[in-house]
């Protein structure tokens, strides 16, 4: 298994979910094909549960839900693109951007570190363009991990 934060199986250009639970559940199954998850319904209720606590949008058409869960055997991200937008809770409307950061429960702050270059990286506007406009999932998913992993 490999140990990179994001790989192109990990990236749906395309997403077809219509609201945050469907979007989730489609990248969370991401990350179970992948080895990364065991456990899907367990690690949906954990990032449910952490949704819970406060919303995971963020201006600018993005979502970056997130949770450290037991059923993580790996740290991970994965990442949706939405033409039609899911609200994720921002106030300035639906999210086009979608990542799913997956944390193992008793890991460190991996996933707080990914969260905080996240969100650096996710003002500058080259840096959304470039993820709005590739079309190749295996070149975003360089590019992500390039960007943003600890």
């Amino acid at each position: 298994m490999t140990t990179e934060l994001i790989t192109q199986d990990l990236v749906d250009l395309d997403l077809t979910g219509t609201d945050r639970e469907a979007v989730v559940r489609d990248l969370a199954q991401r990350l179970v094909d992948a080895g990364r998850v065991t456990d899907l319904e367990a690690f949906l209720a954990d990032v449910e549960a952490r949704e819970a606590q406060m919303p995971t949008g963020l201006e600018g058409g993005i979502g970056i839900p997130h949770c450290r869960s037991a059923a993580v055997t790996a740290p991970s991200l994965a990442f949706g693109r939405s033409r039609s937008g899911v609200d994720f809770g921002a106030e300035d409307g639906p999210a086009k951007l979608i990542f799913l950061i997956a944390a193992p429960e008793g890991g460190g702050d991996e996933h707080m570190k990914v969260l905080a270059a996240l969100a650096r990286r996710l003002v500058r506007a080259e840096f959304k363009r470039t993820l709005l406009e590739t079309t190749d999932s295996a070149a975003l998913a360089a590019y992500v991990s390039e960007e943003v992993a600890p």
